[in-house]
């Protein structure tokens, strides 16, 4: 059996960091992943921009059973440090909506820098591997076996990620794992992902599909995001949809303001009293794409004059517009979610290095465990942070 310091399981955002790290203070590191190359979801993220990080981060953008868990490392690795790095390696890059990061080229910017930033640390990283069975020995040294070789390793890290986009190779093995040393996982579901229709209400709004707007959601829980939402002909999609997803859930309603930053009822009257004859459907199609009108409201009620309309009419409509409350099927699952919900309970962890609590040197990283972050840059954030925190200790 070949013996290394620290065994990383996981070649993507999260692995690769605590690697650099672990291999900078010395430590001989060894990453193991059965992909083809590392760093597959860095390299499909943004549309391929990679959106690597977000100007200003707070621990409030993150979702944890234990809502300080994410305090201490976000405070010790910053987002200006990981700014910092991309500077280094003369990466450019751009500011998008709320703060948003992303590659002026191409997310393989960031995977190169981490692969570079392993190359210098003197770390090893080892392609096409499947991991068979993970023990510890009389020792105190975990033992993996892959179908390459045997290991032996003092610290052994976790960096698997979770069940989403199961096309680049998710799999619930840091679960397992977890669980086979005694650690809890908490039902996880899918996160950042868009809504479907019921059969009812596909026949309805399918045709809308290729619609975006502003919209202003708001979750049952009062949780809120103003982004745009785009109609698909499978559901609810957009920045928005994808938001609230994480506060959603199933048979919950969702409630949409189509109109934000606008008083619905303050611009009906306006209009009322500039243009009383004019149909109200010609009205809506001034605020809305003329389809969604259409699909929205009755076309008994479209086709009446403003005048025409009487308080109580009026009174719905505005609610409509500024609270139209919908009750999606579902979700698209993790075909297509950004990340997985729940997984390695946290209170099992170190909030100040990822390591087990129970089990001296087992650590993990990113996704795995129950840490999801908002769209925008911060899931990765949290792979950079929590990489940082084990690998200074790993």
């Amino acid at each position: 059996m070949e013996h290394v310091d620290v065994i990383i399981i996981g070649a993507g955002a999260a692995g690769l960091m605590c690697a650099a790290t672990a291999g900078y203070r010395g430590r001989n590191v060894l990453v193991l992943d059965n992909a083809k190359q590392a760093g597959k979801k860095i390299l499909i993220s943004g549309g391929g921009r990679c959106n690597f990080t977000n100007q200003k981060v707070e621990p409030a953008n993150f979702l944890c059973r234990n809502s300080h868990f994410v305090k201490s490392a976000l405070a010790r690795y910053r987002s200006s440090d990981f700014i910092d790095l991309v500077d280094r390696h003369g990466i450019e890059y751009h500011e998008r909506d709320h703060g948003q990061l992303f590659c002026n080229d191409s997310a393989k910017e960031i995977v190169s820098m981490l692969l570079t930033e392993c190359e210098w640390a003197g770390a090893t990283i080892k392609l096409r591997t499947e991991i068979g069975k993970v023990s510890k020995n009389a020792d105190g040294l975990f033992e993996v076996h892959t179908d390459k070789a045997q290991y032996t390793c003092q610290s052994l890290v976790i960096a698997t990620g979770g069940l989403s986009m199961p096309k680049l190779g998710a799999s619930p093995f840091g679960y397992h794992i977890a669980e086979q040393f005694g650690l809890q996982v908490l039902p996880t579901h899918a996160g950042l992902v868009p809504f479907t229709w019921h059969s009812e209400q596909k026949q309805r709004f399918e045709s809308l599909s290729g619609i975006a707007l502003p919209s202003t959601i708001t979750a049952k829980d009062g949780t809120q995001f103003s982004e745009a939402l785009l109609f698909t002909h499978r559901g609810l999609s957009g920045p928005a949809i994808l938001q609230i997803s994480n506060y959603w859930k199933p048979g919950e309603a969702i409630s949409i303001n189509l109109l934000p930053g606008k008083d619905a009822r303050c611009e009906i009257e306006k209009l009322l009293n500039n243009s009383p004859k004019q149909s109200l459907r010609n009205a809506l199609a001034l605020w809305l794409p003329k389809r969604l009108v259409e699909a929205l409201f009755d076309e008994a009620l479209l086709n009446k004059a403003l005048n025409q309309l009487v308080h109580a009419e009026r009174e719905q409509l505005a609610v409509d517009l500024e609270a139209w409350s919908i009750v999606m099927n579902g979700t698209e699952g993790y075909r297509t979610a950004e990340v997985t919900l729940g997984g390695v309970d946290t209170d099992e962890l170190s909030s100040k290095d990822m390591q087990s609590k129970k089990e001296p040197g087992l650590f993990f990283v990113g996704e795995v465990m129950d840490v999801s972050g908002w769209l925008g840059g911060f899931n990765f954030q949290w792979a950079w942070s929590s990489g940082v925190a084990a690998g200074q200790v790993a």
